[in-house]
């Protein structure tokens, strides 16, 4: 699933990996180990795609690992523009 929280975060939840140690990378990219997702903070200067291309590139660099649309991915809260965007990426 990728939604926008309610507290304006960009959420990715992959649908097997976890990465709790995301957090030394010190790119702004964070894990919940409760909810089991990836989040950025609520975005200021950079727009939501911005921030979606940014954690699955560091995803990429630092755990060499690709993540992936399905036919199985929900969206939730995101704007039409922004859906359009990371179907399109």
């Amino acid at each position: 699933m990728i939604e926008i929280d309610d507290l304006g975060r960009l959420c990715i939840c992959p649908e097997k990996e976890e990465f709790t140690l995301i957090f030394r990378t010190a790119t702004e990219v964070h894990w919940d180990g409760k909810g089991r997702f990836l989040y950025s903070p609520k975005p200021q200067e950079w727009s939501y795609f911005e921030w979606y291309k940014h954690i699955t590139s560091v995803v990429m660099e630092e755990f060499n690992c690709e993540l992936l649309l399905n036919s199985n991915t929900r969206f939730d809260n995101l704007p039409e523009n922004l859906l359009n965007q990371i179907l399109l990426k």
